[in-house]
């Protein structure tokens, strides 16, 4: 039973602390101290390790030797090899999901795009392509798939909301839709074309200067 609980305090920890990463709260290089966050979360030292452990697996803090973990930083070279790996893996589950894509399943998808598209901030937007990410790839029955693109959607969310923290600008989601409709025709390489095009090019684009805008490299397409 205390294994289990630990386990359950373990998972709730890496999943507070990586929001926190992942929107910014906690930046990039910041110490992990693990007697604090035991003590925010009235937890042993065995739990917090635990979860320590799991955001590295995610890439999200990495341990240093006597320093402990610190949360990682992120450069436009990890970023173009997110989008890579994302547009390869998530074309892959569509690929296996389109035969078990039912129309509840992209009505919804259409629902949650709408809602995308009047969002009033980077944080209900990306909830909001998240979830359409995850009703259109779930069905693809690959469980160990779904996991590393979960996590490869934790990264990209980092420079997300790295670049659009503020000045949040509402934009309609043309991709969606047009996989949307190509999934409803039946013409699934199409989709998956669609999908790769959509989430691969982030971050391949040429900055004209040396430390450049987030928001020029990581423009969301629209």
């Amino acid at each position: 039973m205390r294994h289990t609980l630990e386990e359950t305090q373990s998972a709730r920890i890496a999943r507070v602390l990586a929001d926190r990463i992942i929107s910014g709260e906690i930046p990039p290089g910041a110490r992990l101290r693990q007697d604090h966050i035991a003590a925010e979360f009235g937890a042993s030292h065995v739990p917090v390790r635990e979860a320590f452990r799991e955001l590295q697996s995610q890439g999200l803090a990495e341990s240093e030797p006597r320093r402990g973990f610190r949360v990682t930083d992120f450069d436009l070279a990890e970023l173009r090899e997110v989008a890579e790996m994302r547009a390869s893996l998530e074309s892959l589950a569509l690929r296996h999901a389109a035969p078990n894509l039912t129309r509840a399943i992209l009505e919804e998808a259409e629902r949650v795009t709408r809602h995308g598209d009047s969002a009033s901030s980077v944080r209900e937007w990306e909830a909001a392509n998240r979830h359409f990410h995850r009703l259109i790839l779930g069905p693809c029955r690959m469980p160990r798939l779904l996991r590393t693109i979960d996590d490869l959607q934790a990264a990209s969310a980092r420079f997300l909301f790295a670049a659009w923290r503020q000045n949040w600008e509402a934009r309609t989601d043309h991709d969606h839709r047009a996989i949307l409709e190509a999934l409803r025709k039946g013409q699934t390489d199409l989709a998956c074309t669609t999908l790769a095009r959509h989430v691969g090019w982030i971050g391949k684009r040429k900055a004209s200067v040396k430390n450049p805008d987030l928001k020029g490299v990581y423009k969301i397409p629209g």
